[in-house]
């Protein structure tokens, strides 16, 4: 047994993927609301020509939320020929079909209408855009916006699903490095899910913990191909702390900003508060302390039992020390695989 292997086990545990078995009511859903959100689509004259899923399970850093219901991120693309002046009316149509559907809380928000179904815990987030040659433009307005806050934001969706996916710029080892990271995803997004109160971790966004973890990734393996999470994930926490994401705005309070690297390249966290970025802050360098007492920990049980701390009970803790070879295995630096090449 290897502090590895728990890692291992603890991933199989958290990680969602979207053909999962325990997704399949989930998935089954989306494929029918989308069936209907086609006929109305065309019914009012704008036909779907596109759609495609967002979020984690088009990166494949989808995780079994402790509490939280399954999500959908649903695209749906239209001609721009075909779209209206006003985006608020394409988003009129996908309520329609929600509601008629069974969700409640069916509602339009800036960038997509979000519902949660009655019956099943399944929470969907639909995002329209219009598309004219390559160009994306993103619905974007509320059901009672005024027009100055109603448009078709310029965006780039499937250029940030690449961006996250590739692994070009890992220099030997790609497709290790490239599982790791992703490893490393899952894991902090079951931090978030276990160390921040509902109301705020709800702000702290997949897709921003995500760009961080992409960008800052300092992976750990070893030159015959064996991996080490630990001292991977210790070495991207502290590399996202000694970066810029995390400005002063008083003493001991932060904003936080994470730039999406595609169009409209705005702050994931711009409308974020104080409290959100200086709790994410402290957090994580919570996490890193702990991660540092595990390293230096001789005692697989040990490490377990602070890992379990940060990541809950999935975590999985020895029940005693088995024998001397049950002892710390974190592989050092020394003979680790490069860097991150600036991942």
């Amino acid at each position: 047994m290897s502090l590895q292997n728990q890692f291992s086990k603890f991933h199989d545990k958290i990680k969602l993927g979207r053909e999962d078995d325990s997704y399949r009511e989930a998935r089954t859903k989306d494929s029918s609301i989308l069936d209907d959100l086609r006929d109305e689509f065309k019914n009012a004259g704008y036909p779907i020509i596109d759609t495609f899923i967002q979020g984690s399970f088009s990166t494949h850093t989808g995780i079994k939320h402790p509490v939280a219901d399954f999500d959908i991120d649903r695209a749906v693309v239209i001609d721009a020929d075909n779209a209206p002046n006003d985006p608020v009316e394409v988003k009129k149509l996908v309520l329609k079909v929600l509601e008629k559907r069974g969700f409640t809380n069916a509602r339009i928000k800036k960038p997509c209408v979000t519902a949660d179904y009655i019956n099943l815990n399944l929470h969907i987030d639909i995002v329209i855009y219009r598309k004219r040659g390559q160009q994306y433009e993103l619905a974007v307005g509320k059901l009672n916006s005024n027009v100055e806050n109603r448009e078709w934001s310029p965006a780039e969706p499937k250029k940030l699903i690449e961006h996250i996916n590739d692994s070009s710029q890992y220099i030997g080892s790609a497709d290790l490095k490239n599982r790791q990271v992703k490893r490393l995803v899952r894991y902090v997004k079951r931090w978030r899910d276990e160390k921040f109160g509902q109301n705020v971790g709800k702000k702290v966004f997949s897709i921003g913990l995500t760009l961080m973890l992409k960008d800052k990734f300092r992976p750990s393996i070893s030159y015959d191909g064996k991996v080490n999470d630990l001292q991977s994930l210790r070495d991207t926490i502290s590399a996202i702390l000694n970066a810029n994401y995390f400005q002063s705005v008083d003493y001991g309070k932060y904003k936080v900003n994470v730039q999406l690297p595609v169009q409209p390249y705005r702050n994931v966290f711009e409308n974020s508060s104080i409290d959100t970025g200086t709790q994410l802050y402290n957090k994580l360098n919570t996490m890193l302390a702990k991660l540092d007492q595990a390293l230096n920990e001789d005692s697989l049980r040990k490490q377990c039992e602070i890992l379990q701390g940060l990541f809950g009970d999935d975590f999985e803790v020895p029940e005693k020390e088995q024998d001397s070879n049950a002892k710390k295995v974190a592989y050092s630096s020394a003979g680790v695989v490069g860097t991150s090449q600036g991942a």
